[in-house]
């Protein structure tokens, strides 16, 4: 005869195996979600003081909290943007006797606008009202602005689009020896219009 007075032991001697599994489980089949965003290189640091850039130079363009563009303190709609920004990278302005003169720009070679693609810089100011789906349509225009110009040069030179090369150089599937015969001529159009994009929060 049972006494009932006696409750009943559980034996919980796998218990923390069983913990140890679930564990497992949840670490192996849980996704985690990364965010996407912005791929860009870091400047090296320069202990110089950087020089006074001319006003004609650089191609200011605001971003307000209601979400208007403005470039050169005229509105604009952002499917002008790239061609804007296109003519002021391309503009070539300086003289021949210049040694930034720029043989190989196509631009309308104004004076009063930037002198060559190394001089040339593009400032976007943002504010912190700016919603980011149109912060991120006016860098992929900017970009896009980029890019058009180096695939005119890479088909120019090379022959072949500049994105394609740039592409092919990233991914792990190339192999080492094309990755070689790539980045001298990926090098050499970043340096005919290298991405001079100075970004800024306005308070």
């Amino acid at each position: 005869m049972t006494n009932r007075d006696e409750v009943p032991k559980v034996n919980a001697g796998s218990m923390a195996d069983i913990a140890f599994l679930l564990l497992i489980f949840f670490l192996v089949t849980t996704s985690i979600e990364t965010d996407a965003g912005l791929a860009r290189m870091l400047p090296a640091i320069n202990p110089k003081p950087p020089l006074p850039i001319p006003e004609k130079n650089i191609l200011p363009i605001l971003i307000n909290g209601e979400g208007a563009l403005l470039v050169d303190d005229e509105q604009v709609d952002l499917a002008d943007l790239r061609k804007l920004t296109i003519a002021f990278l391309d503009n070539g302005g300086a003289s021949q006797e210049d040694p930034r003169y720029c043989d190989y720009c196509r631009g309308e070679r104004d004076s009063k606008s930037s002198d060559s693609p190394a001089e040339a810089v593009v400032s976007l100011l943002s504010s912190r009202e700016t919603s980011y789906g149109t912060y991120i349509s006016v860098q992929n225009e900017l970009v896009g602005a980029y890019n058009d110009l180096r695939n005119r040069e890479a088909q120019r030179l090379y022959k072949r689009l500049y994105t394609d090369m740039e592409k092919a150089y990233l991914s792990p599937e190339t192999p080492v020896s094309v990755k070689e015969g790539l980045k001298p001529k990926i090098k050499h159009i970043q340096d005919l219009f290298p991405l001079n994009l100075s970004e800024a929060e306005r308070n």
